[in-house]
Parts: structure tokens; sequence; C-alpha cells
């Protein structure tokens, strides 16, 4: 038996695949990427030389019972009015509109009185205004 040679071709390796491959690769990871420019600044904070003044409770709370009466932090008003809310409301947050308002309502309360309470503080233009909710185990 002889066994003739064959001429074998050259393997070539097409690169071109792999090189698109990689490029897509980095596109992907350069606009994926985010810089964050970081800057410290180094402060000295000035000192003051009296003691700190007491701040107002950070949190208000207006209650409303089942009968539809506003509590204004457990003190009890004189009259179910929107002017009357929105007078002690002005007067405990001394007009600053940045003080946040939780209201409190009793689950039987009349919709309407949950309304009124609301719409005093954004009358007097708290915005920061939460509502208090209980969950049943």
């Amino acid at each position: 038996m002889k066994f003739r040679r064959r001429a074998r071709e050259e393997l070539e390796l097409n690169l071109t695949p792999l090189i698109d491959v990689v490029f897509l690769l980095l596109i992907f990871f350069m606009v994926s990427t985010t810089f964050q420019k970081e800057s410290e600044i180094s402060l000295q904070l000035p000192k003051a030389a009296e003691d700190p003044v007491e701040s107002p409770p950070e949190r208000y709370e207006v209650v409303v019972n089942a009968a539809g009466k506003f509590f204004i932090n457990d003190t009890e008003l004189v009259n179910t009015d929107i002017e009357t809310l929105r007078q002690a409301l002005f007067d405990l947050t001394g007009g600053q509109r940045d003080i946040p308002i939780t209201i409190r309502a009793d689950a039987q309360t009349p919709h309407q009185a949950v309304v009124t309470a609301m719409d005093a503080a954004a009358q007097l233009g708290l915005s920061r205004m939460s509502i208090a909710t209980s969950h049943s185990p």
C-alpha cells in the first residue's frame, strides 16, 4: 500500500469576527460606564458660644377622632371649623412651611374631617403632609 501525501491547504484564522466582537464589547463598556467627579471641600465650621436654642418638635400631629373633632398635639380645638384648625396650625408652626404634619384619623372618622385637615394644612403651604395608618396583624 502506498500512501500518498495530499497537499494540505494552509489554514487561515479569520480574525474579522473576533475584532467585531471586541469592538462591540468596547463600545458597550464605554456607553454603560458612568464617570463621577468627586470633589472634597474642607470646611471649618464656626462655633457657637451660647447654648443651643430649644428647637420645636420635628413633627406635628393632627388627630381626628370618630366624632370629627380635631386635636393638635393632644390639645383639643374648640370647634371643627376650618378657620380654627388653620389658625391653630399657623400658631403652632409659626408660619414655617417646611414642617412635617401627620394626620391621624380614626377608622370611623367622616371623610370630610380628614379632607378639612388636609385643606387647612395646604392653605398654609404645609406640603410635607402624611397620613398615619395602622395595619392589622
